[in-house]
């Protein structure tokens, strides 16, 4: 019969997505029987994250402050404003070094099935920023989903007479792709969101 504590943290591992039951049980069982050293890591880490780590009062991202260190960079151009559904979008964009705008994390996207309205994803909170900040530019860096795309939408439509540039990522073959292992959904976003070929 398994120990109670043992149950109780592989149940706590299955709260991560991706993990069932038996991975949860072979992390568990990897930290009790060769890294208890790693699992006290872990425990405090994550006890000081979830104690530590809130939302920028400005942008919505992770930050131990009140406002995060990208918004409070001097650095940044506030002419643009990129608005992803979650942080770990931030932490994509940021990881490729080419984009020095702001960000306006959404936590999420339009889903009225699921309950998720305007309200839920902050959007009056970005409308207060854009009001303030009055960007040149929103790019609406929300994902390729039904979601996504609605969410990318309705903003749009938040801010189409506002005479604030706005613009979708390009989406569609990837850089190195070969055509034959797209697929149809990307190929024909990829066709119909041609532009003019420049050499």
């Amino acid at each position: 019969m398994q120990s109670p504590l043992i149950k109780k943290l592989i149940d706590a591992f299955c709260c991560l997505p991706g993990v069932g039951p038996k991975s949860a049980q072979r992390m568990a069982y990897h930290l009790l029987e060769r890294n208890r050293e790693g699992g006290e890591q872990l425990s405090e880490s994550l006890m000081a994250a979830m104690n530590g780590v809130q939302h920028c009062s400005r942008c919505r991202d992770f930050t131990e402050d009140k406002t995060c260190q990208l918004c409070l960079s001097g650095s940044r151009d506030k002419s643009l404003l990129c608005v992803v559904e979650s942080p770990v979008d931030v932490f994509a964009i940021e990881a490729t070094g080419g984009y020095k705008g702001t960000y306006f994390v959404l936590m999420g996207h339009l889903s009225p099935l699921d309950g998720i309205g305007p309200e839920d994803i902050g959007l009056d909170h970005l409308k207060s920023l854009v009001e303030l900040e009055k960007p040149t530019e929103i790019i609406l860096a929300t994902n390729s989903t039904v979601e996504g795309e609605a969410t990318a939408h309705f903003i749009a439509e938040m801010f189409k007479n506002s005479g604030i540039s706005l613009s979708r990522l390009a989406s569609g073959v990837p850089i190195g792709g070969e055509l034959e292992y797209i697929d149809g959904g990307t190929l024909i976003q990829s066709l119909s969101g041609r532009r003019p070929y420049q050499s």
